[in-house]
C-alpha cells in the first residue's frame, strides 16, 4: 500500500511539474538581426519587449501565466527562417510566433504555421502576398502592408493639377509589390496622377546615375507637377539622387518613411513631402507617450519606425490571448478576427477577411531645423484607416 501510495504521489508530482512549466506562454520572436535591416531587427525586438513590460505593468505576465520570449535570428535568410518556425513550434513548443524581417523570409514562414496549425504574426515584413496570394488563416500581419504604404504615399500627392511619377525600387518582392501597389492606390484615390516609368535597381545598387538617367528622360518633357517616387529599405538613395540635380528639370522627390538614422539625409532638403508609418512625436496617446519617454530614458533617443512595430505585435499576441483566454490556437484564430488592439499609433484592426492590420499613415513635410538631430519631420495631415480603401487579396 505504501509503495503504491509512493508511486501515486511520485506521478501526481510528475504531473503537477509539467503542468505548471506548461503554464508559460512561449513567444518565438524571429527577425533578421544580421545584415544590412539589423537596425531594423534591433528596433522590433526592443518595441517587442517595451510593449509586453507596459501591458503588464512591468509583471511579464499574463492571466497569471509567465511570458517567455525566445528570440532567433535568422540573417535574412528565408531557408533559415522557415527552419527556426519549425523548431519554435516543434521543439520550443512556443504558443505563438512573431516574424520577420524580410518579406522573403517571412513568405518562407508562411506554410510552417499553417502546418503546425499555430498562430504568426508578421512583424514588419510589409509584401502584400504575406496577407494576399501567400496568406493561411493562422496568418496576422501588424506591419503595414505594401499597399498602405502606397495610399500614404498616394495621399500625400495634390488631389489636383496633372501629376507624373517615375518610381525607384529594389528589384525584389518589397519594391515590386510597393510599385504595384502605388498604381492601384493612385487609381483609387488620385486618378489625376500617372506611374510613367518605373525604375529597379539591385537591393545592394549604390551607383544611380544611369538610373537617375533613364527616371529624368521619361519625365523632363511631362507637363504638370513631376515626382519621383522612392521605395527602398536599408541605405537611402536619396543623395545620390538629389546630387545630379533633378530639381533643374522641375523634378521633385518623394521619399516614403524609414529609420531616424536613414531620415537624418532628409534635412538637407527641407520640404519635401512623403507618407510615413510612424513618427515618434506624430501619435497623441497615452501609450505612444510612455513609449517615447521610456525609450528616451533607456537608449537616450527616441523610439523608431520599427519600434512601435513591435509594440503593437506584443499588443496584439497579449490582447489576443486575453480574449480567448489562453494559448489555444484555435481560440486564438476566432479571437483574433475582427480583434481592435491599441497600439503607439492609435487603435488597429485586424480585418477578419485577411487579419491584415487596419491602421493610420501619417503625411509629413521635412523640417528646415529641427531642435535636435531626430526633430525631422512635420506632421501635414494623419491619413485614417478608413480613408485608404486596402483590397483584399487573398481570395479567401
Amino acid at each position: 500500500m505504501r509503495l503504491k501510495l509512493k508511486i501515486a504521489a511520485a506521478t501526481a508530482g510528475i504531473f503537477f511539474a509539467t503542468a505548471a512549466f506548461a503554464e508559460d506562454i512561449k513567444i518565438a520572436l524571429i527577425a533578421g538581426k544580421t545584415g544590412p535591416l539589423e537596425a531594423y531587427a534591433k528596433q522590433t525586438e526592443a518595441g517587442f519587449i517595451m510593449g509586453l513590460e507596459y501591458l503588464t505593468k512591468g509583471t511579464m505576465m499574463v492571466n497569471g501565466r509567465k511570458i517567455d520570449v525566445i528570440v532567433k535570428d535568422d540573417q535574412l535568410k528565408a531557408d533559415l527562417a522557415k527552419t527556426l518556425l519549425e523548431q519554435a513550434y516543434n521543439d520550443d513548443n512556443v504558443d505563438i510566433a512573431v516574424g520577420t524581417t524580410s518579406s522573403a523570409a517571412a513568405l518562407a514562414m508562411l506554410p510552417v504555421a499553417e502546418e503546425y496549425q499555430k498562430v504568426l504574426i508578421v512583424e514588419p515584413a510589409v509584401a502584400d502576398a504575406i496577407t494576399g496570394e501567400k496568406w493561411n488563416r493562422y496568418i496576422f500581419r501588424t506591419s503595414r502592408n505594401s499597399t498602405q504604404d502606397a495610399y500614404g504615399a498616394a495621399a500625400a500627392i495634390p488631389e489636383s493639377g496633372e501629376v507624373s511619377i517615375a518610381t525607384l525600387a529594389q528589384d525584389y518582392a518589397f519594391g515590386r509589390d510597393g510599385v504595384a501597389a502605388l498604381k492601384d492606390a493612385l487609381g483609387k484615390i488620385r486618378p489625376n496622377a500617372k506611374v510613367v516609368f518605373e525604375e529597379y535597381a539591385p537591393q545592394n545598387a549604390t551607383d544611380f546615375t544611369a538610373s537617375a538617367q533613364r527616371i529624368f528622360d521619361a519625365l523632363k518633357d511631362k507637363p504638370g507637377k513631376k515626382i519621383i517616387n522612392i521605395i527602398w529599405a536599408g541605405q537611402h538613395p536619396l543623395p545620390k539622387i538629389a546630387d545630379l540635380k533633378p530639381e533643374r528639370f522641375g523634378i521633385e522627390i518623394a521619399p516614403g518613411g524609414n529609420i531616424l538614422p536613414a531620415m537624418q539625409i532628409y534635412k538637407n532638403y527641407p520640404g519635401m513631402e512623403g507618407a510615413i508609418y510612424y513618427y515618434h512625436a506624430f501619435p497623441k496617446n497615452p501609450m505612444n507617450d510612455w513609449l517615447v519617454a521610456e525609450h528616451q530614458k533607456r537608449f537616450n533617443a527616441p523610439p523608431d519606425f520599427f519600434t512601435a512595430g513591435g509594440f503593437a505585435a506584443a499588443s496584439a499576441a497579449l490582447t489576443a490571448i486575453e480574449k480567448a483566454g489562453g494559448t489555444d490556437p484555435e481560440k486564438l484564430v476566432k479571437a483574433m478576427e475582427g480583434m481592435s488592439f491599441e497600439t503607439p499609433k492609435g487603435t488597429m484592426t485586424f480585418r477578419k477577411e485577411d487579419h491584415q492590420a487596419l491602421q493610420p499613415m501619417y503625411h509629413f513635410k521635412v523640417k528646415g531645423e529641427g531642435k535636435d538631430a531626430n526633430d525631422l519631420l512635420d506632421l501635414l495631415a494623419t491619413i485614417p484607416a478608413d480613408k485608404m480603401p486596402i483590397p483584399v487579396r487573398n481570395k479567401r
